[in-house]
């Protein structure tokens, strides 16, 4: 009997140090290369170049639109943020993004009809950004860009700054 309370003692010992020592799950990056539908992913990469049309897609981390890349999105959902470095074009539109969109150093925007949860920022782009009719809980911030963004009748819980003072 004592034998037995010792080997099950060790078993068990054994059983939560390895769950102890277990490593942690890694978030998947999906590249996108054409089009997504309405699945969920953990991460959307836009490669280098590559043009991404996510359509009611779920995003439960950030949709990264990287140098020279185009984004077209309609219907999504993110959980984190959707950001655009050195990109050709990044287009929301009825979407629901839970943290920031930043646009940074990059070319044309067009966020249209969406709810963003913290701030949309948009610094140093060189072609048009449009922002028109999306609900924004944090701050609506843009500086230094080519041209001044456009639009009109956002709701900005935050404030309006800069370049977006009057949209």
């Amino acid at each position: 009997m004592h034998k037995a309370l010792i080997s099950g003692t060790f078993v068990t010992a054994l059983t939560v140090s390895g769950l102890a020592f277990a490593p942690a799950a890694m978030a998947e990056e999906r590249t996108c290369r054409g089009t997504i539908g309405a699945i969920t992913l953990d991460n959307v990469r836009v490669p280098q170049g590559a043009t991404c049309r996510l359509d009611g897609t779920t995003v439960q981390g950030t949709v990264k639109v990287e140098k020279s890349a185009r984004l077209f999105a309609t219907g999504i959902r993110v959980v984190g943020n959707v950001q655009g470095e050195g990109h050709d074009r990044v287009e929301v539109r009825g979407s629901r993004v839970g943290g920031s969109i930043q646009l940074v150093q990059g070319e044309r925007a067009l966020l249209r009809n969406n709810r963003v949860g913290q701030d949309v920022q948009s610094f140093a782009n060189t072609r048009e950004q449009t922002f028109t009719l999306n609900r924004i809980d944090g701050n609506l911030q843009c500086k230094e860009n080519t041209l001044a963004p456009t639009g009109g009748r956002n709701q900005v819980d935050g404030n309006k700054e800069d370049q977006c003072a009057a949209l």
